[in-house]
């Protein structure tokens, strides 16, 4: 619908040719003969525009265009310099509907057949000023966004090939680690478990030792597990703040949020103020009304040494006094204490609810 009303705009330079149809002083039969003429060259050319769904082959596309410069070219020395302006149409239509290497050589040979067409048409010479740099401009613009559309649409696949090489790395990777964790401790206790099978009945001790081996293995293993499947869900501020943006924007939240934080922080700091700004952003999603959320990471001296303060305020209607225990606020708190922070929420001035956090930069400075 967009590129048929810009097609529809630029049709209206057709007024020329129509208007000296009707005042021109043609002929009854001159002028029959002259709109069907027109009609059928504005629907060869919106034959040629709208073939982007299914791409016509190039000699297809060629001899269209051949038939549009011929019915131009008639037009023009039968009915007058006003017809003139059909040229243009020739040449934007060949930069929209051919590849780069032939429109570069069709446009300005559309060009070069609109001056000799503009001599031989009395009065001619002077619309030609007017209608070579239309020509020429519009057919190349017109190759310039074809080139433009294609390259967009290559990188897009490519956005979606490097998307999907990353979840299948990630997936290697994940499958890798397990078999790492898992595959020593699962042949260790495979080994264990056949000599506990040999030894018994006969060695009762020496079977409840391999036994007792059997189950510390496992509770290392599970451990280990734990600890990677932990790795993998630990959350960052980066992609935190990429699902804030989105989580507000669905829940029709204007939001205002930080730019990733430069430099690397502790992974214990970071995954705790990644956790703040989740709670925070699902409250605010679920609980608050707010129309606008900001966000802000900023560095902060205190006493105690440089922290990073991450706060989270909305406009809504949020609790009606101090956040109560129960509501994922006492998670928070915990996990900030585990690493030196700390944690406060409360009404932020007459409406509005306001979550800060705060972690020290340098862990194990504080307690």
């Amino acid at each position: 619908m967009v590129k048929a009303l810009w097609i529809s705009i630029w049709l209206f330079y057709l007024s020329a040719p129509v208007t000296d149809l009707i005042s021109g002083g043609h002929s009854p039969g001159v002028r029959l003969l002259g709109g069907l003429g027109l009609a059928a060259f504005v629907a060869w050319y919106l034959v040629l525009v709208f073939r982007t769904a299914r791409p016509m082959p190039v000699r297809r596309v060629l001899l269209s265009l051949a038939v549009l410069a011929a019915q131009a070219t008639i037009l023009s020395l039968t009915l007058g310099r006003e017809w003139l302006v059909l040229f243009v149409y020739v040449a934007i239509s060949s930069g929209a509907a051919l590849p780069a290497e032939y429109s570069r050589w069709t446009v300005l040979g559309t060009t070069a057949l609109l001056a000799v067409t503009a001599n031989a048409v009395p009065g001619g010479t002077a619309y030609l000023a007017g209608l070579l740099i239309p020509a020429l401009m519009g057919g190349f613009a017109m190759v310039g966004i074809r080139a433009m559309i294609r390259t967009t649409i290559e990188l897009r696949e490519a956005r979606a090939t490097v998307a999907q090489l990353a979840a299948n790395e990630e997936r290697l990777r994940m499958a890798r680690d397990l078999h790492d964790l898992l595959g020593h401790s699962l042949s260790l206790i495979t080994l264990k478990s056949e000599l506990a099978g040999r030894m018994l009945p006969g060695q009762p001790e020496a079977a409840a030792q391999q036994v007792a081996d059997i189950e510390r293995v496992s509770r290392q293993a599970l451990v280990d597990v734990r600890e990677a499947v932990s790795g993998y869900r630990r959350p960052t501020l980066p992609g935190e703040l990429a699902g804030a943006r989105t989580a507000l924007a669905a829940a029709g939240v204007v939001a205002d949020l930080p730019a990733e934080p430069s430099g690397e922080l502790p992974e214990e700091a970071e995954s705790a103020l990644a956790w703040s700004l989740r709670e925070a952003v699902t409250n605010v999603v679920r609980h608050s009304g707010a129309k606008r959320c900001r966000v802000t990471l900023e560095t902060r001296q205190t006493l105690d040494g440089p922290v990073l303060e991450l706060t989270v305020t909305d406009d809504g209607s949020g609790p009606g006094g101090p956040a109560a225990p129960g509501n994922g606020l006492t998670g928070l708190t915990e996990r900030l204490a585990a690493v030196g922070g700390s944690l406060s929420a409360g009404p932020a001035g007459r409406t509005g609810f306001a979550l800060t956090a705060r972690v020290p930069l340098a862990l194990g400075s504080g307690s």
